[in-house]
């Protein structure tokens, strides 16, 4: 059966976001609006088992494409740090008349999530933060540790982009999951397609070494600027995630001072993917609460 049964009723849309193409998987016409991104080199269908049921509690959901990923546009003028991700969130904002909105973030979309919770906090109401990444603890062990993780996620997403074949990609989605099981053939033929997108040969590459890289890691959030985030925020995390230990999660959501920490069992670093009842449940309850 077809992942795409999961979001019959939600509809794929493409937006000028500022002089960017966008493309979007909708649903919901009413309500607050919520804007759902993904992790390095990810794309709309991480999110197909979500963007209908949380429409259903009376949101208006939009998962998207970020800059430079999927079939959104991957321009080569722009250096892919932290500011693009949220110039190219700011930009879908106005490009659907969003004054402000709920951010749920996985990964590198948490990280755009608290950018922008930072560096725009009038456009930014809640924020879901799961298995996200741009976290920088004071402790030297915590440090050396995300230098180690950004090293570990550069390296495996480049060996898939590089050179994408049926099984590097398997190879890199089976590392996301707690149980390869669950890497279905339609996910992988999926993200092969994308990766071999003409414009994805052009500038994945250079994606990943920028986003991952050095440079950008001036714009992690240290504990002093997490401290100081006003927004509601849920941190879920997983029991199996391959990046970032369930610890760095926990001590992020004690550090922000209006958050609540959860753990997803059985789930690695797609709990959205992977455990989607309760990932929608937890995340739908914290969103249309009032």
């Amino acid at each position: 059966m077809s992942f795409w049964t999961d979001a019959l009723g939600a509809r794929i849309e493409y937006y000028d976001a500022g002089g960017w193409r966008t493309r979007a998987l909708e649903a919901g016409d009413e309500g607050a609006d919520v804007i759902m991104m993904g992790g390095l080199s990810g794309h709309v269908e991480g999110f197909i088992r979500n963007v209908v049921p949380l429409s259903q509690r009376g949101l208006r959901v939009h998962a998207i494409d970020v800059l430079g990923h999927g079939y959104t546009d991957k321009p080569l003028d722009v250096t892919y740090h932290a500011p693009a991700f949220t110039d190219h969130l700011l930009r879908f904002m106005d490009a659907r008349g969003i004054a402000k909105a709920h951010i749920v973030g996985q990964s590198l979309g948490g990280w755009i999530a608290l950018h922008t919770a930072r560096t725009h906090p009038e456009r930014v109401d809640k924020i879901v933060f799961a298995t996200g990444a741009g976290v920088l603890l004071s402790d030297e062990g915590r440090k050396e540790e995300s230098e180690k993780v950004h090293a570990a996620v550069q390296s495996v997403t480049k060996k898939a982009v590089d050179s994408p074949s049926y099984e590097s990609v398997k190879a890199r989605l089976e590392w996301l999951m707690a149980d390869p099981a669950t890497v279905t053939d339609e996910l992988i033929r999926t993200r092969l397609a994308i990766y071999q997108l003409a414009d994805s040969r052009l500038a994945m590459a250079k994606l990943v070494e920028e986003q991952a890289g050095e440079g950008n890691r001036r714009y992690l959030l240290g504990e002093d600027d997490l401290a100081a985030l006003p927004q509601e925020t849920l941190v879920i995390w997983t029991d199996k995630n391959p990046t970032t230990p369930l610890e760095v999660g926990r001590r992020a959501s004690e550090l922000i001072p209006n958050a609540r920490f959860e753990v997803i069992e059985n789930a690695g670093h797609w709990p959205m993917f992977e455990q989607p009842a309760e990932f929608n449940r937890l995340v739908g309850e914290f969103l249309a609460a009032s």
